[in-house]
């Protein structure tokens, strides 16, 4: 009845209604095609769509080894192999909780020595031979300053060349004293490092003022010398912490180590801290409540997040179990189910197929980590794809169906 209705019906001659033959002729291929819409996997080139099919896009995982596609569904275990293995190792762990404080003397700082002697002793007092001497009623001597040599030493009167590489000022003071021992009566003495050019770090990066922070013997730490430098110029959720100590770097989001405080692990002479801008970002297509390129945080968000982020699925669109996460991986990232074709930089490419009709896949989706440069792309459902073939067929010909009934009626 409904055919008759959109192609126009005349009185039958038992007061039924009858459908013309040129509707009945028209509309019954359409129905054909229609039917024939309905149970393809694709949908045909001509009809206007935000994508591929779910079942187009299956289908180019189906052989990996000819299209070098793997498709590999979302699941619990598979996201917990990707959390493991995109995991980042803790400063704690790496750089270790321990530092070594500054206050230690290398080559290239600059120190000055104060040396005094007891009563009646003449070895040092014959008066000072620096400005900032002590009193004359002391025998005392403040050597002038001097920058300890390449090879770590300094050289004093009546003492001859001490080893100062690595040692504190009171290790020093000691071994001064020790070789003034049978020279000086009771002899004592003050070092004091005037200028620290070894005991330093250096901050570069998205930081106000990069610069060298020089290490004290109270120990300074990550933040301490971020705050040093006069902060960020971007947001913290944004900037990720690099450690370069010796050969070895390190790096972790600034989030996690403010989160953490034994992230905020002590600094050693030489380390270099890069405060790196990372903008992440994905790309969301197809049935989803915008489709744009959405940045996130350096600490990480999930698939749940970024489907949230996404303005969800929409509703009378999206196909529910054809949602897909594009991306290059790493290979090492999976046991891949076909041995893996990868691309030049040692990638593969990996489609992860979501069904959210699955209750199950929300809970792997809350841990399922999303990766910058991913796309997620949400299906249209194989309904919508026929009401718009409905719709396009109605737009063209319920207007010719409207003037044959008029010329009809003449």
């Amino acid at each position: 009845m409904w055919i008759g209705t959109i192609a126009g019906r005349t009185p039958g001659p038992t007061g039924q209604d009858r459908i013309p033959a040129a509707g009945c002729m028209f509309w019954l291929p359409v129905l054909c095609l229609a039917a024939a819409l309905s149970g393809c996997a694709g949908q045909p080139a001509w009809l206007a769509s935000s994508g591929p099919s779910a079942g187009e896009v299956e289908a180019s995982g189906a052989d990996p080894a000819k299209s070098g596609i793997q498709l590999v569904d979302v699941t619990d275990a598979v996201a917990r192999r990707l959390l493991a293995s995109q995991r980042q190792t803790l400063f704690s762990e790496s750089l270790g909780a321990k530092g070594r404080a500054g206050g230690r003397i290398g080559p290239g700082d600059v120190v000055e020595v104060t040396v005094w002697e007891a009563p009646p002793g003449m070895l040092f007092g014959g008066g000072s031979a620096a400005p900032s001497a002590a009193p004359a009623t002391t025998s005392a001597a403040t050597f002038p300053q001097q920058m300890v040599s390449a090879d770590g030493t300094i050289g004093l009167p009546f003492v001859g060349r001490v080893p100062v590489d690595g040692k504190t000022t009171k290790q020093v003071e000691g071994e001064i004293v020790e070789r003034l021992r049978g020279k000086a009566n009771q002899p004592q003495a003050l070092v004091r490092l005037t200028q620290n050019t070894t005991a330093d770090v250096t901050v570069v990066g998205e930081v106000n003022n990069s610069a060298r922070v020089p290490l004290t013997p109270r120990g300074e730490r990550l933040l301490d010398a971020l705050a040093a430098t006069g902060g960020l110029r971007q947001p913290l959720n944004k900037i990720t912490l690099q450690v370069t100590r010796g050969d070895r770097v390190h790096a972790m989001p600034l989030e996690a180590i403010v989160r953490d405080p034994r992230q905020n692990v002590l600094l050693q002479p030489g380390d270099v801290i890069a405060a790196l801008y990372q903008p992440l970002s994905f790309t969301v297509l197809g049935a989803t409540g915008k489709n744009e390129e959405i940045p996130f945080e350096a600490q990480g968000i999930s698939l749940t997040q970024a489907l949230a982020r996404s303005g969800g699925l929409v509703d009378n669109r999206a196909r529910a179990s054809g949602a897909f996460i594009f991306r290059l991986e790493d290979r090492n990232a999976l046991d891949w189910p076909v041995p893996p074709v990868t691309t030049p930089d040692g990638k593969v490419a990996v489609i992860y197929r979501v069904n959210l009709k699955d209750p199950a896949t929300f809970f792997a989706a809350q841990s399922f980590p999303i990766q910058d440069k991913d796309v997620l792309y949400v299906s249209n459902a194989t309904a919508s794809e026929l009401q718009k073939f409905f719709n396009l067929i109605v737009a063209v010909i319920y207007p010719i169906v409207n003037v044959g009934n008029a010329v009809g009626n003449f």
